[in-house]
């Protein structure tokens, strides 16, 4: 059975986007060179903050947005043995649109090739 995770409040548990340990000349990175990745996806988020009155307000990340955030945000934890980031929805800086259509695009681009 798989857990499932949700945050309280406004939080919002995200994953690392996982930078290529080489550089465009072909060299490796060793892992403790690399700068953590500010770049990330939503994993799952909370109900949304409330106000004074009770008022409740959803949050403007979704489940699967692709975000970015400070390299120093949030709090590392490990469920599972997986490595995830808990961040208020303040600490993300924006919401990176028509990502997956590049990756896509590309694809589509590197398969004509062949």
């Amino acid at each position: 059975m798989e857990k499932k995770y949700t945050p309280l409040d406004d939080r919002i548990l995200g994953r690392r986007k996982e930078e290529a340990g080489t550089t465009r000349g072909g060299l490796s990175i060793h892992y403790s060179a690399k700068d953590k990745p500010q770049e990330g996806e939503v994993i799952s988020v909370g109900k949304g903050k409330t106000n004074d009155e009770g008022k409740l307000f959803p949050l403007a990340v979704m489940e699967g947005d692709a975000i970015l955030f400070g390299k120093y945000s949030g709090t590392e934890i490990k469920i599972d043995g997986e490595d995830f980031l808990i961040m208020k929805e303040e600490e993300v800086l924006g919401v990176i649109s028509g990502a997956a259509k590049k990756e896509a695009a590309k694809k589509e681009t590197v398969g004509a090739k062949k």
